[in-house]
């Protein structure tokens, strides 16, 4: 009726007659329908007009465009369709359900495998001394395996971390945790039922006193969630591929440093269903709850003064993805952030910290009575290289600071070098006094620990044994840590195990610290608890930091004549490979 003028409405009566009787055929089907109990009628719809055969034979008759309404579908065509469709349907449902779901499920099944070879490795009246040991393989072993669908948190006190930094809301914080606690509780219940009457208890070791105790296990879970944010949950890194092991290795050098003290739990899913389940003192479950939180809190602190530029500059690009992309297609634009390498400061401060959580967990493996010192030593060094080794070198030794200046070739200049000992030997000084508090604290409280050699060796002697293990260790640091493109993923690896060997081989003789900055720190300790035996002779602990840095000499001297290629111009190197290669072609040339 729109396209007709009111007046030529009103003189059309043909036209307005039509129209009524049309309305009302679709008014008299409508009533039809619903007296009728049709399910197609629809309350207060109007139906369709009826197309006539000329309509119908009308070009473009049933479009969309014609105005007229889409057919509708009865309830059964519905079904139907749902039927004929179901198996789609259901794969919809389930991708969508379990996209969520996995990795809370990855969560709590990671966290119940730990939490019950925790459980099963302690619970016995005489722990092995292979526990740490135990538990860290199993830790590694989950962090590869879950990885790449939930992040191998494993942790709340990591999930409390990630969420800190803003990489978690505070909901899926709560989500992950309630996972991980399924996991743990569930995981206590089985150990439980596998190794009662025996059962692991999660509070102060004697002699240690509570204080004690929740130190260590703040500063070790500190660690612990350290180690993770550096090597695992970087912004727009991927992780080395020995991030499971540095993570993994974390644990065995914590554990075997507080394992007497506190029991080494670092973790809130072991501490609480454990501690609950202990049978007995169940509040000190709670008191390692928040001690374990603290330490998170403590390592999310220093992660972000580290790493504060390069967090920025991921937030930047985050929120700049037009200018991001501008870049990656070349056009000129200036990126969206600039990542500027570690200033001088940053650089000391890893150096320091890595420093200090070698000669504490040297010390703390001292006063426990452990006897896997030097291994535990080791791993602390091996994972402390993956987390900050990018920012300063990952030295912690000056012995190899000094090698490293004299290897040459730039990798670090002589006012640097000087800047790195003196960070490592003040983070050694004040981790003396930390190792001379829990002196105070332990059962050899009275016993003086002294820096002399072995029983039936003389100065002379282990002052050589230090020559040769400090010689090893940084000609290993030297070859594997400062050639460009060798062995670059395992590099932390080896340089552990290298001083593994170092100090299993000499311990007996020299004590195997074969690091100037553990003399210094074990000397302090020395001096402000000497027990009732006094201080030990200078004379002993200068000889050994004498050959520890003369080890580093002759090592530097070593690397210069093995690696003669790495001082030849560039364009004149050759691989280690392409050294064979020209071996082999010499050889072979007079066949020819």
């Amino acid at each position: 009726c729109s396209k007709h003028p009111a007046s030529k409405r009103a003189s059309n009566p043909k036209l307005t007659e039509s129209l009524l009787k049309k309305m009302a055929a679709t008014s008299a089907d409508a009533e039809r329908s619903l007296l009728e109990g049709d399910a197609t009628g629809s309350y207060g719809a109007t139906g369709a007009p009826q197309a006539s055969p000329a309509d119908a034979s009308a070009p473009g008759a049933g479009a969309a465009g014609s105005g007229a309404e889409p057919p509708r579908m009865s309830p059964e065509q519905i079904l139907a369709e749902i039927t004929r469709n179901a198996d789609a349907y259901k794969k919809m449902f389930v991708n969508a359900l379990m996209g969520g779901l996995a990795p809370l499920i990855t969560e709590a099944f990671g966290t119940f495998v730990l939490v019950f070879t925790v459980g099963c490795a302690v619970a016995s009246p005489t722990p092995s001394p292979w526990a740490p040991l135990t538990i860290a393989t199993v830790l590694t072993v989950m962090v590869y395996a879950t990885y790449n669908i939930s992040g191998a948190q494993l942790n709340p006190a990591v999930t409390f971390a990630l969420t800190l930094l803003g990489k978690k809301t505070w909901s899926k914080m709560v989500g992950n945790w309630i996972f991980q606690f399924m996991g743990a509780f569930l995981a206590a219940s089985v150990y439980k039922i596998i190794c009662a009457p025996h059962l692991a208890v999660v509070a102060p070791v004697p002699p240690f006193h509570v204080g004690y105790s929740l130190g260590a296990e703040a500063l070790y879970t500190g660690l612990l969630v350290f180690v993770v944010l550096n090597c695992a949950a970087r912004p727009s890194k991927e992780p080395n591929q020995c991030f499971g092991l540095a993570i993994g290795f974390a644990f065995l050098g914590s554990g075997y440093a507080c394992g007497h003290i506190s029991g080494a739990a670092l973790n809130p899913a072991v501490a609480l269903p454990l501690g609950l389940g202990g049978g007995k003192d169940a509040q000190w479950a709670f008191c390692w709850f928040g001690a374990e939180l603290v330490g998170a809190g403590l390592a999310t602190g220093l992660y972000w003064l580290l790493r504060r530029s390069e967090l920025q500059v991921a937030a930047e690009v985050a929120a700049a993805p037009a200018a991001q992309a501008a870049v990656e297609g070349d056009t000129g634009a200036a990126a969206p952030g600039t990542l500027e390498g570690p200033s001088t400061l940053m650089r000391c401060l890893a150096e320091a910290l890595g420093t200090f959580m070698l000669m504490v967990t040297v010390g703390l493996n001292i006063v426990s009575g452990s006897r896997a010192t030097a291994y535990s030593a080791a791993a602390m060094v091996m994972c402390m290289i993956y987390a900050v080794g990018d920012i300063s070198g990952g030295h912690f030794n000056p012995a190899v600071t000094l090698a490293v200046v004299l290897g040459g070739r730039g990798k670090i200049t002589k006012a640097l070098a000087a800047k790195y000992v003196l960070a490592q030997l003040a983070a050694a000084a004040l981790a003396g006094l930390v190792y001379a508090v829990y002196h105070m604290g332990s059962a050899v409280s009275e016993k003086s620990i002294k820096l002399v050699p072995g029983h039936g060796y003389s100065v002379l002697q282990a002052a050589l044994a230090e020559l040769v293990a400090t010689m090893v260790l940084s000609y290993t640091v030297l070859t594997v840590a400062t050639v460009e493109g060798y062995v670059k993923d395992v590099a932390g690896l080896v340089v552990a195990y290298a001083l593994t060997a170092g100090s299993f081989a000499v311990g007996s003789v020299s004590g195997g610290e074969v690091n100037p900055a553990v003399v210094l720190g074990l000397v302090l300790g020395n001096v402000v608890n000497p027990g009732k035996g006094g201080m030990g002779p200078a004379m002993s602990w200068i000889a050994l930091l004498l050959c520890e840095f003369l080890g580093a000499c002759v090592a530097a001297a070593f690397f210069r004549i093995t690696h003669r290629q790495e001082f030849l111009p560039k364009e004149a190197k050759k691989d280690v490979k392409g050294l064979q290669d020209a071996a082999g072609a010499d050889v072979e040339a007079p066949s020819a």
